[in-house]
């Protein structure tokens, strides 16, 4: 396929780094020139220095024969008008990353007047993960299909854990739950494990299952649900007030640190029932008497990695019952996880997931359908949900008659309102929704799991 990118910031590079790694033909525009000699030296991909917005710039990129265009510039505006003039010289697809509150209420019908094939707001897509991992406390990151019908789960395995020495074949006897484990990450390694698997303390598993099943295994585990009130969120921008909103949605209690006054101002008059407190979020002095000590999760979303990452271990000291970090650089990101400090969420990964989700989409055969996209496991491995469709080879036959690819898993099935955890004799059914845990494969339709 043949995708443009307009604007090389941290969304822009995260697509383009995914599209050329899947081998998609990759035109990159932004107006600086450097960034484009940078970009073009790092992958595989075609530079044209210009404004995104550029009728002629455009034309110079192929627009009129590309696939998709996405428009990730840091400007709505300028995203929202490079899409209609994309879409005028004859792009297929066009997506725009409009993060605005303003223009959250708007979004179908720009989609709509504008003709503009997705809409999306890292920082609204943020929000919502979070409010996930807060809703669950007891699991590092969770990942949503069906809008909350199934979930895969982070968890941490600590020593003395009931689960040490169990083989997955044998969980089951032991914790009668509908539920399976995906994914291991033990040291560096990241493995799709058999019944055979064995865990260990300090392995990280990720469970599928639903989430009335998922409350049940981990009290089965022993661990007694946690329930959180009161919010502290350190620095004040969109994804801030997009997360507060929700939060008082929700009846929790929310306070806002945010170092500029002006800010705080304007969020006073947008967030009336949160708590708006003028003052340097790494400064500790200000955290304890802001009440950090008896504050039950600490959500850390300044404009730097740092920061967050000495805010969030600060806030671990203080036994906060839980702590979330903003993260964009993948390598602090990882070291952030390993001490298992906070639970860590990245804007541009999510954003990418979902533009990597529309462009495998629009680019498979009919025998099935891609609904969304996760990377997980620190983007080792993809978990993806599909809609079985009447030709696919996988529909009709017992699971264990067919022969799957190596490091692929058929997780979870989603039969109308019912959450199958499938064994060797589930058949998969044409329209049910099938999660695919894959490792190492990149998967474009549900065939493509089948050796």
């Amino acid at each position: 396929m043949k995708i443009v990118v307009i604007g090389d910031g941290k969304v822009g590079r995260t697509i383009i780094e995914h599209m050329s790694r899947e081998k998609h033909e990759v035109i990159v525009i932004d107006i600086n020139p450097k960034v484009i000699e940078q970009i073009v030296d790092m992958y595989d991909v075609m530079g044209v220095c210009g404004s995104g917005t550029s009728y002629e710039t455009l034309k110079e990129a192929g627009v009129k024969k590309a696939d998709v265009v996405c428009a990730t510039t840091s400007s709505d505006e300028i995203n929202l008008l490079a899409c209609v003039v994309a879409k005028s010289l004859g792009a297929k697809s066009t997506i725009a990353r409009v993060r605005g509150h303003e223009y959250s209420q708007q979004v179908e019908l720009m989609c709509q007047e504008l003709d503009i094939s997705m809409i999306v707001n890292p920082e609204k897509e943020a929000a919502d993960e979070i409010l996930n991992i807060i809703n669950l406390p007891e699991a590092a990151q969770i990942e949503s299909f069906r809008k909350g019908q199934l979930e895969i789960v982070e968890l941490f395995i600590p020593e003395k854990s009931p689960l040490i020495g169990l083989s997955l074949s044998s969980m089951h006897a032991k914790f009668p739950v509908e539920m399976l484990v995906g994914i291991v990450e033990r040291n560096d390694e990241v493995i799709i494990p058999n019944g055979s698997f064995v865990l260990d303390a300090k392995d990280k598993i990720h469970v599928v299952a639903s989430r009335a099943n998922l409350r049940s295994f981990l009290s089965k585990l022993g661990f007694e649900e946690t329930k959180l009130k009161d919010i502290m969120i350190i620095g004040g921008g969109k994804l801030s007030y997009y997360l507060a909103q929700l939060l008082i949605k929700g009846k929790y209690r929310v306070k806002i640190i945010e170092q500029n006054h002006e800010r705080c101002v304007e969020l006073s008059d947008l967030l009336p029932q949160a708590t708006i407190i003028h003052g340097d979020g790494t400064d500790q002095s200000l955290l304890l008497d802001e009440g950090l000590n008896g504050i039950d999760a600490v959500v850390s979303l300044t404009g730097i990695d740092e920061e967050n990452i000495i805010i969030s271990m600060y806030a671990q000291k203080q036994n906060v019952k839980k702590v979330i970090a903003k993260i964009n650089k993948t390598a602090l990101s990882n070291i952030l996880e390993s001490v298992g400090v906070a639970s860590v969420i990245s804007p541009k990964d999510i954003t990418a997931d979902r533009i990597i989700s529309y462009v495998r989409s629009t680019n498979n055969s009919r025998n099935s359908n891609i609904e969304r996209i996760f990377k997980l496991a620190n983007g080792n491995v993809e978990a993806v949900e599909f809609v079985a469709k009447a030709k696919s080879k996988v529909i009709d036959k017992p699971i264990k008659k067919l022969n799957f690819k190596h490091n692929t898993l058929i997780a979870a099935i989603i039969r109308g309102d019912e959450v199958i955890i499938p064994t060797g004799n589930t058949v998969i059914l044409e329209n049910d929704s099938v999660i695919v845990i894959s490792k190492d494969i990149i998967l474009y339709e549900l065939n493509d799991i089948l050796g």
